[in-house]
Order: C-alpha cells, then sequence, then structure tokens
C-alpha cells in the first residue's frame, strides 16, 4: 500500500519511507499498472524536464526500489530494452 498523504510504503513487512525519487518512481509506476513505461518517460515524468540524466538513473533507483521492497520487489518487472512496468498481480513468493 502506498500513502501519498505520508510518502510511506506498507507491506507485511512493516512501513517505510523511501528517499523522494524513490517513492515518485514507485508511485508513477503503480499509477499505470500493467503498462510498459520507458526509461526516458519515466526520466521525464519522475525527474523533469530540467534532469539531464541517461536511463541508468532509472535502472539505478529501481533497484534501490527493489531493494526496500524485499519479496514485494516482483511487483516491478523489468521489459529488456525498453523499460519497467508495475504487476500488482504477480504472485509473491517467501511471505
Amino acid at each position: 500500500q502506498i500513502d501519498l498523504e505520508n510518502r510511506s510504503v506498507t507491506t507485511s513487512n512493516g512501513t517505510f519511507e523511501l528517499p523522494p525519487k524513490e517513492f515518485d518512481l514507485l508511485l508513477e509506476l503503480a499509477k499505470n499498472p500493467g503498462t510498459v513505461l520507458r526509461r526516458d518517460k519515466l526520466l521525464q515524468d519522475v525527474w523533469g524536464y530540467s534532469y539531464f540524466g541517461d536511463g541508468r538513473t532509472v535502472d539505478t533507483h529501481v533497484k534501490s526500489v527493489r531493494d526496500r521492497l524485499g519479496p514485494y520487489r516482483a511487483m516491478i518487472q523489468t521489459v529488456w530494452g525498453v523499460g519497467y512496468k508495475f504487476d500488482p498481480d504477480v504472485k509473491i513468493e517467501n511471505l
């Protein structure tokens, strides 16, 4: 569960906060379930037009978000060569 007001995330492992960009990235993915979001689109939507990073910035932040989500990391799926998608219906292992 993503709490917009408190900018926190709750899983079966408890409630925790993410750094701002990681929270925004997770939120952007979760707002578009099942939709593949390209790295350049995520850079634009999460970091804004003024950010001049590359797609590896997205990859690094996705890795960090996944690490924090533990077994729920499976909800963020990589679409090789394109970007990422959020699948809220994926089976979570090790709960």
